[in-house]
C-alpha cells in the first residue's frame, strides 16, 4: 500500500503537469501535443505499451503487474472547451478563445500521476489501462474510441472516472448506484415562409410570431406529458431571426436541449417536440424542420463497481466523507457512453464552494489543486483494493 510520502513527493510534480496542459488547451479532437505530452510522460513511466491515436487523438497506457487476468480502466478526458479565459492566472490560457474550463487538464494530469504511482509500485496483480479520451465536451469522444476498438484492445471488467465538482465540499468524495449525470439530446427548428414590411405584416409570414408560440407550448413536454416527478428539463438556448428592424424575417431558428435520466423520454421528446412544432407550423402557415439529435445516454453507475470505488473512496477520505445519498445531476457526460459498454463508476470529487463564473464552463473557474492528493490516493486504493496483489 502506497502511504503519504510517494504520494506528498509526486504532487507538485502533478501540479506542474497540470499547469503546462492549462496553458496550453486544445479543442476536441485537436488535442494533439496534449496527447503527445501523455504518451511522452507514459513512456517514460515505463508502462509496459502505450497506445496513441485511438477515436482520434486517444491515448491508452499499459500496466500489469503479477500473473493476475484480471483488467480496470480508468478514464481522464484530454479536451478544453471554447471560452475566454479571464483568470488573469500566471499560466492562464495562451491560446486565446480556447480555455480548460471544466478540470480536464486536472483530472488528466491526475491519471498521470496514479499511472506514476502504480508503476513504481505495481502493487496489484492484473492489468490497468489508463484512458484518455478525446473530445469529451460535445463531440462524443468516448463513443469514438469505442468505435475503434477500445474494449476489444483493451478489455476491462470495469472502468472508472472522476470529475472535480464544485459545490461539493472539499474532502469529500460522492458517488452513487444508478443515475448519476443525465442524458442530453439537442435540436435544432426552423420556421420558414415569407418576409414582408414591417408596417405591412400581412404581406408575409410571420415566423417570429411562431418561434414565440412554440417557446411557450414546448413546456408542455415537461408539465403535462410526463410524471411530474421525473427529472426533464427541455430548454431553449437560441433564437435566431431577422436583422432589419424594419423587415419581419422570413426565416426564425431555435436550438434547445431536452436533459432526463429515463432513456425513453429521448424518444418522447422527439415525438411531442415535432408534433408542437407542426402544429403551430400549420398554425401560422410556415414551413417547420425539426433537426433531433439524440446526444449522450444518461450516466448509470453499475452496482458491483460502485461498490468497489466507495470502498476506495472511504479508504482515501474515510466512511463518513462519502456519500453515496444525494441526487444525479442534469449535466451530462461522454464517459457514459463507456460505462454502458463495459461497466464502471463515476465519482464526484468535492472542491468547495465557487462564486459567479468560476463554476464549471465559467471563464474565472480555476481547478483546486488541493484535491490533487485526493485522488492520487483514491486511484491507487482502487486499483491495489480492486485487483489485490497474492
Amino acid at each position: 500500500m502506497l502511504h503519504n510520502d510517494p504520494i506528498a513527493a509526486l504532487t507538485p510534480e502533478v501540479i506542474a503537469w497540470r499547469h503546462h496542459i492549462h496553458c496550453n488547451p486544445e479543442l476536441g479532437f485537436d488535442e494533439n501535443e496534449t496527447a503527445r505530452f501523455i504518451a511522452e510522460k507514459l513512456r517514460a513511466f515505463g508502462l509496459d505499451e502505450v497506445h496513441e491515436g485511438i477515436g482520434g487523438t486517444g491515448v491508452v497506457g499499459v500496466l500489469r503487474s503479477g500473473t493476475g487476468t484480471r483488467a480496470i480502466g480508468l478514464r481522464a478526458e484530454l479536451d478544453a472547451l471554447p471560452v475566454v479565459e479571464r483568470t488573469g492566472l500566471p499560466y492562464a490560457s495562451r491560446n486565446e478563445g480556447v480555455m480548460h474550463a471544466c478540470g480536464h487538464d486536472g483530472h488528466t494530469a491526475m491519471l498521470l500521476g496514479a499511472a506514476r504511482l502504480l508503476s513504481q509500485s505495481r502493487a496489484f496483480d492484473g492489468t490497468v489501462y489508463f484512458v484518455f479520451q478525446p473530445a469529451e465536451e460535445n463531440e462524443g469522444g468516448s463513443l469514438r474510441m469505442i468505435e475503434d476498438g477500445l474494449f476489444e484492445r483493451f478489455p476491462v471488467e470495469a472502468i472508472y472516472a472522476v470529475h472535480n465538482w464544485p459545490g461539493l465540499e472539499q474532502g469529500t468524495i460522492a458517488a452513487r448506484v444508478g443515475a448519476q449525470m443525465a442524458a442530453v439530446d439537442n435540436f435544432e427548428l426552423t420556421f420558414e415562409g415569407f418576409g414582408a414590411h414591417a408596417a405591412m405584416p400581412q404581406l408575409g409570414d410571420d415566423p417570429i410570431l411562431a418561434a414565440g408560440a412554440f417557446v411557450q407550448a414546448v413546456q408542455r413536454i415537461v408539465s403535462r406529458s410526463v410524471d411530474p416527478q421525473t427529472a426533464l428539463v427541455v430548454s431553449l438556448t437560441q433564437i435566431h431571426g431577422g436583422n432589419v428592424g424594419n423587415i419581419v424575417p422570413g426565416r426564425v431558428w431555435l436550438q434547445g436541449t431536452c436533459r432526463f435520466f429515463e432513456p425513453g423520454h429521448s424518444g418522447h421528446c422527439e415525438k411531442v417536440i415535432g408534433e408542437i412544432a407542426h402544429g403551430i407550423g400549420v398554425a401560422h402557415a410556415l414551413k417547420a424542420t425539426l433537426n433531433y439529435h439524440k446526444g449522450y445516454p444518461p450516466l448509470i453507475n453499475t452496482a458491483i463497481a460502485t461498490a468497489r470505488a466507495i470502498a476506495a473512496a472511504a479508504s482515501t477520505v474515510g466512511s463518513e466523507n462519502v456519500s453515496t445519498e444525494f441526487s444525479p445531476s442534469l449535466g451530462c457526460e461522454d464517459f457514459a457512453f463507456m460505462i454502458r459498454e463495459a461497466g464502471g463508476c463515476y465519482a464526484w470529487i468535492g472542491v468547495g464552494d465557487v462564486g459567479p463564473g468560476e463554476g464549471l464552463h465559467g471563464d474565472r473557474y480555476v481547478f483546486n489543486d488541493e484535491i490533487v492528493p485526493t485522488v492520487l490516493r483514491y486511484y491507487v486504493n482502487l486499483v491495489e483494493q480492486t485487483l489485490p496483489a497474492s
